[in-house]
């Protein structure tokens, strides 16, 4: 199923309480602070959320190694 992106007006929760954050954020070794704590956590997400799909799907990790070593890559 193809989702489309329609852009809406309004800002999401975390969209406002980013601009909240950077509103008070000064300096250029905050905004990397920040950033990288934000990259930090999207990351634990995803990891988590890919590790649950592994376990459920009874995928291995030799699975995964002919994955990423394949020529169709």
């Amino acid at each position: 199923m193809y989702m489309q992106y329609i852009p809406s007006p309004k800002l999401s929760n975390l969209q406002l309480e980013l601009l909240k954050i950077y509103s008070f954020t000064s300096n250029e070794e905050d905004l990397k602070a920040i950033k990288k704590m934000l990259a930090t956590y999207f990351a634990n997400k995803l990891t988590t959320l890919v590790n649950k799909a592994v376990e459920k799907q009874g995928i291995t990790e030799d699975d995964l190694d002919n994955w990423l070593n394949s020529e169709e890559q």
